[in-house]
């Protein structure tokens, strides 16, 4: 996929600077960074790396792909200047100046990057449905293939009313199911296609290449799931198709299709992925889709597994939509014909973009139809000056750059990346750097830094021989990045000043007796879950006001203005409501239509619940429970437990739920529940038979 004539490395000298230490961590930093993008060390130890050896692989693999490039082209490469550059964004990463994002931590210098294409390098995707009638099975398969790679995918419902579902017609043959996730694509085609008369279905399924459900997944990392999650998803297509033949296929058929693929990707090794639905909004039965009091049965069964949006309109009315989003938070708002004519709304409409037709699922890119996005996070509120974080932004766009010099392994998305070369720099810790460097002097640094990228941009492009990016600057939501130096993720503020964060960890992890060795706070699950429930006292720094105090006009007004000054893709933002601001939603949106890409909504409620993810506390007893902590040590210790490798927000990234949804944390850290029993080599299920 990509030929590695040669690899770069950094100095052992440089290295061993780093050896044995231990970077500023936030709070929950450490144990983020273990149990999330550490790799395991095949060294006898059972170990998994440390701080400086994922930053060696990421920097390495970094360096490495410029300079293969380089030699491929036969461009110019200085080793000494590159070792020098080299060790700058080593330093300024270690420094939590600058991340790559979560999958860019546990992938980039992995051999699987090389072999299999830069798809698993890429936060997000979308696909566009609208052409549903040349290739119906394609945007399913496009969706379960990036999903199984950790990549978000988010679809549209265009190709509603362009085809007509029929009756299978069977093939007397046994489709062997490969061992891989092409294999597991190929099957969900086959059966699609089958559905309106452009394949046989196979009269008999062979799920026995499939390894046993608990096998150690060596290349992308992972434990297998066994053939469960598959038959369930081929089960599953087949409730929804069935009783549709002879009809339309609509919008509810597409976004169920893609739901329970998307169940499948997180029941079959992925724990996390995202998916987000962009419909009409004049389409009620699609308004209608996760209502619980119309289809809380298929809400439970995978309707959850999407985030839903509509392409709103300027000029639309937003009354019924708005009111909508008051009750629960959705829909989302997309404005597509914004996307298309600006970049930074200060520039003006240039339609750079025109081919946009979608988003991410957490919109913070503008996208093609089968394009994919990579994004790099910088942190301003930790630069003292706009000097200091220009630097920084220079080796946040080499990272960001580099990544699109790798194909992926889909023709299709390579036509689109390679031309647009689109990146996504971000910000995080946004309200902090508000708090300490002042808002106006914030928007100068994003509007200074802004133009800086844009030369950076055209210097890198001319010494790498491809076009310069169609865009470059968004605000992702970010997540668990940001827990590594402790800053708020993205644009959101802080839950409070002082709070407890709490997460879940499965009983059986080697990961809980160190923490409980360091004196953290341990409390078995009151779900009964087989899990122990870990404190965390945190104290922001630079906190302001919380979520609860600031209103959502401002909230609102925030995101204008880094769409303004900022982001030329968009800014991902969940703007949280109060009871008594809901009914302001449709008032706002059509005051800010102009002035906004994207934006969701969130109401606020009372989690009073035992074990909440986040518990306000005092000062008092945050300094007594910080008081009794001793370091974190790791060491040998195993901790590939999990791999977050996907787009990540308050309402982007989805799991299987909870048994009651009302209490079910949109940061829950446990592990998927169980697939299921067992399943012999073959099943079959009974379809209609033309």
């Amino acid at each position: 996929m990509f030929t590695v004539r040669e690899r770069f490395k950094l100095s052992e000298r440089f290295l061993g600077e780093y050896k044995g230490k231990q970077p500023q961590w936030g709070p929950l930093g450490y144990i983020t960074f273990k149990r999330t993008y550490a790799r395991s060390i095949d060294d006898g130890t059972g170990r998994t790396e440390e701080y400086w050896e994922t930053l060696r692989r990421v920097v390495e693999g970094c360096y490495t792909i410029q300079h293969n490039h380089c030699m491929s082209l036969k461009l110019p490469w200085k080793p000494e200047k590159a070792q020098r550059s080299a060790q700058e964004m080593f330093k300024l990463m270690w420094d939590f100046k600058f991340l790559p994002p979560g999958r860019g931590l546990w992938m980039m210098g992995s051999d699987y990057i090389y072999e299999r294409g830069s798809g698993a390098l890429n936060n997000c995707a979308f696909v566009s449905t609208d052409e549903l009638e040349t290739d119906f099975a394609e945007p399913f398969c496009f969706l379960m293939d990036l999903s199984m790679l950790g990549t978000g995918v988010a679809f549209d419902t265009k190709g509603a009313g362009k085809l007509t579902i029929q009756v299978p017609q069977i093939g007397e043959y046994t489709h062997v199911v490969e061992d891989s996730k092409e294999g597991w694509t190929d099957l969900v085609r086959v059966v699609l296609n089958a559905y309106v008369g452009k394949a046989r279905r196979p009269a008999h399924v062979d799920y026995g290449k499939i390894r046993e459900r608990g096998s150690i997944i060596k290349t992308f990392g992972g434990i297998a799931p066994g053939p469960a999650p598959l038959i369930e998803c081929i089960q599953n297509i087949d409730k929804i198709l069935v009783p549709r033949a002879g009809h339309q296929v609509s919008s509810t058929d597409i976004t169920d299709l893609m739901n329970v693929i998307g169940k499948c990707v997180v029941s079959g090794g992925v724990r996390r992925t995202a998916e987000l639905a962009l419909g009409e909004p004049d389409d009620a039965e699609y308004l209608q889709l996760k209502d619980p009091s119309l289809h809380k049965e298929k809400l439970m069964a995978w309707r959850w597994a999407s985030n839903n949006s509509i392409i709103a309109r300027e000029g639309m009315d937003y009354a019924g939509a708005g009111g909508q989003t008051a009750k629960n938070g959705e829909p989302g708002y997309f404005w597509l014909e914004n996307a298309r004519a600006y970049g930074r709304v200060k520039d003006g409409a240039n339609y750079i973009d025109a081919k946009v037709a979608g988003t991410n699922p957490c919109a913070e890119q503008s996208l093609e139809s089968y394009e994919i996005c990579n994004l790099v996070e910088t942190f301003p509120s930790r630069h003292e000056t706009l000097d200091e974080y220009r630097r920084t932004l220079k080796f946040a766009y080499l990272y960001a750059k580099t990544v699109t010099l790798i194909p992926t392994h889909i023709e299709r998305t390579n036509a689109i990346m390679l031309r647009n070369r689109r990146i996504g720099l971000s910000q995080s810790g946004i309200i902090e750097s508000f708090q300490r460097h002042g808002r106006r002097e914030h928007f100068r640094w994003c509007d200074e830094g802004y133009k800086y990228i844009g030369k950076l941009d055209r210097i890198y492009s001319q010494w790498l021989c491809v076009p310069e990016s169609i865009k470059k600057t968004s605000i992702k939501p970010s997540g668990t990045v940001s827990l590594l130096p402790g800053v708020t993720p993205g644009i959101h503020y802080a839950h409070s000043e002082y709070y407890h964060r709490t997460i879940r960890i499965d009983k059986t992890s080697p990961l809980v007796e160190p923490l409980r060795r360091a004196g953290y706070r341990l409390e078995e699950s009151v779900y009964g879950d087989n899990t122990w429930v870990v404190y965390f006292p945190v104290h922001e720094q630079f906190f302001q006001r919380s979520k609860k105090d600031v209103s959502i006009w401002e909230q609102v007004e925030n995101v204008a203005q880094m769409q303004y000054y900022w982001a030329d893709n968009q800014v991902s933002a969940t703007i949280t409501f109060n009871s008594e601001e809901a009914k302001e939603i449709p008032q706002i949106l059509e005051l800010y239509e102009t002035r906004l890409k994207s934006i969701s909504f969130l109401p606020i409620r009372d989690h009073s619940y035992a074990q909440a993810p986040y518990q306000e506390i005092t000062k008092e007893v945050y300094e007594r429970a910080k008081a009794k902590l001793g370091p974190l040590n790791f060491e040998n210790v195993n901790t590939d437990e999990v791999q977050d490798m996907y787009c990540d927000g308050d309402k982007c990234t989805f799991e299987r739920p909870a048994p009651e949804p009302e209490q079910a944390e949109v940061t829950f850290e446990s592990e998927s529940e169980e697939v299921g029993a067992p399943v012999p080599a073959e099943a079959e299920v009974e379809v209609p038979v033309k």
